[in-house]
């Protein structure tokens, strides 16, 4: 009798769930162990570009996200008084990506990612040590409270602080603060109007959006040294910080409660990874490649991760060679698009924003550009698309 091959995930965040169910449905036995008491996840709202929906695709997933999702349409780019310094385009985005731009909670899809695996295949509360990354003739070995577990691909996906990441190369230098730490909110703000945006101040961005289910989800950054520099009242720290910028953006301070801020220090893998695997072993997501959140593209890039693994998963050297350069380069565009979001120098920014408008008057498509080669990716497996929606479609909703 053929031996049924066995998967073990560190880590139940986007990436590793993902993961898990591309391979679940390759016909490996997975095990996910997350350390959390549940998988309730670390934020608010994610914004999944089409790259991420074709992924998700692959595990039959993306129709029921693209449902539940709010499509985002048009909006654009603003000055903190309110001046449009650009304006996006929802069709022109779909034209040239071939689908959509969507956004929704985060714990909805972590549900869904889950709802695709077998009832016992995810432990919580499980604090998981990988113990022998394995080679061609031995499995790897991870353990857990409970005792040791063999597998034939042990995928780490245990985020930013990775501890797998860091037994495969003890001598990486691991993370280094980007400068900025960032804010969220997820809130319901009925009655209040506006169009999407994204506003960028001096060292500070801000921005607004509708969810599907009635909800607002914003978020701010802003340029901080040293890192640690919490507050007791995050809400009155962003009063402070952006209660005199535009509309919507005092109502949603007005309605949002200190409890309902989440403050986070952005940190990214400046020096990449000689490889994203070791022996059985392979990472994914925050764990290889960590990068700042200004192209949109972190919780993306590891849905990617976990299709692209799955599709090699009996050889991580193609792997690495799939998803190192294309990664490596789109965390350092993400790095350049934050120094951009967040200058300083009062110079600098009066520059930065006429040129903005100047490009914008030739149309929405030049900045678009900026995600060629990203948003246009297609996984390695079929289904490359979703068989019910079509560009075109985000108009008769």
């Amino acid at each position: 009798m053929t031996r049924t091959r066995t998967a073990v995930v560190i880590g139940g965040g986007i990436g590793g769930l993902t993961a898990a169910a591309a391979l679940h449905q390759s016909g490996l036995r997975v095990t996910v162990l997350e350390r959390a008491p549940s998988l309730r996840p670390v934020g608010a709202a994610i914004s999944l570009s089409p790259n991420a929906l074709r992924a998700l695709d692959v595990v039959g997933l993306g129709d029921e996200i693209r449902g539940l999702a709010a499509w985002q349409g048009d909006g654009g780019l603003r000055t903190p008084g309110g001046r449009w310094l650009s304006r996006s385009s929802a069709e022109a985005a779909e034209a040239r990506f071939g689908g959509p731009l969507v956004l929704l909670h985060r714990s909805t899809l972590v549900e869904r990612l889950s709802a695709l695996l077998p009832p016992d295949a995810v432990r919580t509360g499980a604090d998981a040590t990988l113990a022998d990354p394995g080679d061609r003739d031995r499995p790897a070995r991870v353990r857990t409270p409970d005792g040791e577990l063999e597998a034939d691909l042990v995928v780490g996906a245990d985020g930013i602080r990775s501890a797998v990441r860091r037994t495969l190369f003890p001598h990486h230098p691991g993370t280094v603060y980007s400068g900025f730490t960032t804010w969220r909110v997820v809130i319901p703000l009925p009655g209040v109007e506006f169009a999407s945006h994204e506003t960028w101040g001096r060292g500070r961005i801000w921005g607004t959006h509708p969810l599907g289910d009635g909800r607002v989800y914003a978020y701010a950054a802003a340029a901080v040294a040293p890192a640690g520099g919490h507050v007791a009242d995050e809400r009155a720290e962003l009063l402070h910080r952006y209660g005199d910028w535009h509309h919507p953006i005092p109502a949603v301070l007005a309605a949002a409660r200190p409890e309902d801020v989440l403050r986070h220090d952005v940190h990214h893998i400046a020096e990449p990874l000689p490889a994203y695997h070791r022996g059985r072993v392979a990472l994914l997501g925050d764990a290889a490649h960590a990068m700042p959140p200004n192209l949109g593209q972190g919780g993306n890039q590891a849905i990617e991760d976990a299709v692209v693994l799955a599709h090699h998963r009996q050889d991580l050297a193609a792997y690495t060679a799939a998803r190192l350069p294309r990664t490596t380069a789109i965390a350092r565009q993400a790095v350049k698009v934050a120094r951009l979001n967040l200058m300083s120098n009062r110079a600098g920014i009066a520059v930065r924003d006429a040129v903005i408008a100047t490009l914008s008057k030739a149309g929405p498509a030049l900045f678009l550009r900026g995600f060629d080669g990203i948003a246009d990716w297609r996984p390695p497996q079929p289904p490359y698309a979703s068989r019910r929606t079509q560009v075109g479609e985000h108009n008769e909703r």
